[in-house]
């Protein structure tokens, strides 16, 4: 089973626009335990020490790239039920990437779309597919296919 509080992630820079945030504090509220840290915009390579720092030998690192591979919802879904019990970290980058470092790092890497989008609606966007994700698994009404 799915479980919100298995899950963290790692967003490099803050939410500055309010409608980002609203949808964001949306889909938190629905799934309770999702945790997510913001890290300071910099370079690259700072902002790899700085995940390293924050990353804990139990967490399992999934890195968003636009080159990573492209799952459907309900492959995401089943993708993650993968995982079991195991807890998972998102890396969301900055405007200039995330370091090959951390890419060399992570168990995989995953992409929201072929397009790139600013952090801020990446954000968004793997917060609402996390939700998606859950209720798929559940049977949920949410998500019609």
């Amino acid at each position: 089973m799915l479980k919100p509080s298995h899950y963290h992630i790692f967003a490099i820079g803050k939410i500055r626009k309010d409608w980002v945030k609203s949808g964001v504090e949306l889909y938190l509220k629905r799934l309770p335990g999702l945790t997510i840290t913001e890290l300071r915009d910099s370079t690259p390579l700072k902002e790899a020490q700085e995940i390293k720092t924050k990353l804990k030998n139990n967490q399992t690192l999934i890195v968003l790239t636009e080159e990573g591979d492209s799952l459907a919802s309900t492959p995401f879904a089943e993708y993650l039920q993968t995982f079991d019990s195991q807890k998972l970290v998102f890396v969301i980058g900055g405007a200039d990437g995330i370091a090959p470092e951390i890419k060399n790092l992570a168990h995989s890497l995953l992409s929201l779309s072929p397009m790139t989008f600013p952090h801020e609606i990446a954000r968004l966007l793997l917060v609402e597919q996390l939700y998606r994700a859950t209720t798929i698994i559940k049977g949920g009404p949410y998500h019609r296919s």
